[in-house]
């Protein structure tokens, strides 16, 4: 069986989940998933919804998931050694030394996420996940490409493990080359062809190879595997990513956000048209103007204002639609709707600031995991752990970072209620060293903290390169040294300089001194003899 004919027996599967998705993507945004099964949609007219609360309930929760998942400027991940292999393989002593090389590493990371569009793509496929439930994301060389439920079918097993991909996609022929033969009329493969003849629906099919444990993927066009489009990539590396909002047991795609609110998504769109409708009924002016009356309707219509014609005033009458109080209701009915889908896409606490904090994002994520349950927890094990293992597998193949030896060191995914990589450290080892200081006093922190291997770990936990910052042992003992040297110098120069001023140096002040120093008397001022 080839890939077509794969892709087309797995759509049946997909077909329930694909007409839900549709119609949560209408409520919200229309042109995020389609029903047009013909690849291209570009010339489809969409159809705008009667509100906008969707459209924001959706944007405002996909950028709190950014937030949480991405945090910018902050690490999402710490590298750590592995604590069996701690003190066995690993000096101890070095543990603050490696946490620092891990946190160089950790922002060079971060770095090249930073300057790639792979937040633009998340950020799509987040929408998706919210409208649709499903997501595909494929990390090829070129960057991060979304596929919309509409482009692929998957198959899993009875644990939810994916065992089969097949992706669909519309590409042109003369960026095939000239491997594929020219469509024909009477040709069956040129049915898959695109109308113009120009284009070519191309299936890739990904397995995961029970011999080697690895997935492997190839790419066909016309029912012919093209040249140079077989790949293969370990297991826990994958490129292709399939994501799930919401899983329910046995079923091989996922449940949105909007679907679990359907119900006042429909209420509201109902209730919006008919009210805007409404509205626009008795916002309408029209004249009524009595038959059997003199008044004739071209003299008002003609009239100016401030004009003064000729009639009586009881010939002429205004249509008055008499629905304020339907009006009211369903405005009332709308405003509680929104109140309930703000609450549902947690668009209450939305805070304006131009510079996000780790407390902020924190408090994000536990309003997430508590808004959400096990959601958040489900996009961390299927998206960022193998969205980690991919970047680093590629940046370790590209020599941007060296090579991480996974027997000593494992890369740790931190995030929801659990913290913001280093940060929490951080915050941890702060609140730590407080913690003593209160309760023993400033004199038992500093008798039993090791001052210097406090500030490697913070200097870890913040981010912070040390070098030539921080004085190493050796620079503070050969200071101390030379300080020492200094010290008994200038006390060998105070204790000349006092015996230089004291009194016994000086033979106007010393008597025992001055006597020695008087002259002998001479032969003539000898004493006569008797």
């Amino acid at each position: 069986m080839n890939a077509r004919e794969r892709y087309n027996k797995l759509t049946s599967d997909r077909s329930q989940f694909l007409d839900t998705a549709v119609e949560c993507s209408k409520l919200t945004l229309p042109y995020l998933i389609s029903d047009d099964l013909s690849v291209k949609t570009s010339h489809k007219n969409l159809i705008t919804p009667w509100q906008s609360v969707g459209a924001k309930a959706v944007v405002t929760l996909a950028a709190k998931l950014m937030l949480a998942l991405l945090p910018p400027q902050t690490s999402f991940f710490k590298l750590q050694v592995r604590d069996d292999k701690l003190g066995e393989e690993i000096p101890k002593e070095v543990k603050s030394d490696l946490d620092l090389s891990f946190s160089k590493m950790e922002r060079m990371i971060m770095d090249y996420i930073a300057a790639s569009s792979d937040r633009v793509v998340i950020h799509q496929a987040l929408k998706h996940l919210i409208v649709g439930g499903n997501a595909l994301i494929f990390m090829g060389k070129d960057g991060l490409k979304n596929f919309p439920l509409n482009r692929y079918v998957v198959n899993r097993d009875g644990n939810g493990n994916v065992l089969e991909i097949v992706t669909k996609e519309l590409i042109s022929r003369k960026v095939l080359g000239d491997e594929l033969p020219d469509p024909t009329p009477n040709n069956v493969a040129g049915g898959n062809s695109g109308s113009d003849g120009e284009d070519v629906e191309v299936y890739t099919c990904v397995k995961l190879d029970e011999k080697s444990g690895r997935w492997v993927w190839h790419q066909e066009a016309d029912d012919k595997i093209l040249k140079d489009s077989r790949s293969t990539a370990p297991k826990k590396a994958s490129p292709w990513l399939v994501l799930r909002f919401n899983t329910v047991d046995g079923e091989d795609y996922g449940r949105g956000r909007v679907e679990e609110f359907i119900g006042d998504m429909r209420s509201l769109e109902g209730l919006s048209q008919a009210l805007v409708e409404g509205s626009a009924a008795a916002a309408k002016v029209v004249f009524l103007v009595s038959p059997s009356s003199t008044t004739k309707p071209k003299t008002i219509a003609d009239a100016g204002n401030g004009a003064i014609v000729q009639g009586r005033p009881e010939d002429v009458a205004v249509i008055q639609v008499g629905k304020t109080a339907d009006f009211q209701t369903a405005n009332q009915m709308i405003q509680q709707l929104e109140r309930r889908i703000a609450e549902a896409f947690m668009q209450l606490n939305i805070r304006q600031s131009e510079r996000t904090t780790a407390e902020e994002v924190r408090l994000t994520q536990l309003e997430l995991e508590q808004q959400l349950g096990g959601i958040f927890s489900l996009l961390t094990v299927e998206f960022l752990i193998p969205y980690l293992n991919r970047t680093l597998l590629v940046l370790q193949r590209n020599k941007t970072i060296p090579n991480i030896p996974k027997d000593l060191i494992q890369p740790t995914i931190v995030a929801g209620v659990n913290a913001l990589g280093r940060g929490q450290d951080r915050e941890s080892l702060t609140q730590f060293i407080m913690t003593i200081s209160q309760t023993l006093g400033p004199e038992a922190l500093m008798r039993f903290l090791n001052a210097s291997e406090a500030i490697k770990r913070l200097a870890a936990a913040q981010g912070i390169d040390i070098l030539n910052l921080v004085k190493t042992e050796d620079e503070m003992a050969q200071e101390a040294q030379q300080a020492q040297q200094a010290a008994q110098q200038q006390s060998l120069m105070d204790q000349a300089g006092q015996l230089a001023n004291s009194p016994m140096a000086d033979p106007t002040k010393n008597d025992t001194l001055g006597s020695m120093t008087q002259p002998l008397p001479t032969e003539q001022e000898q004493p006569p003899q008797e």
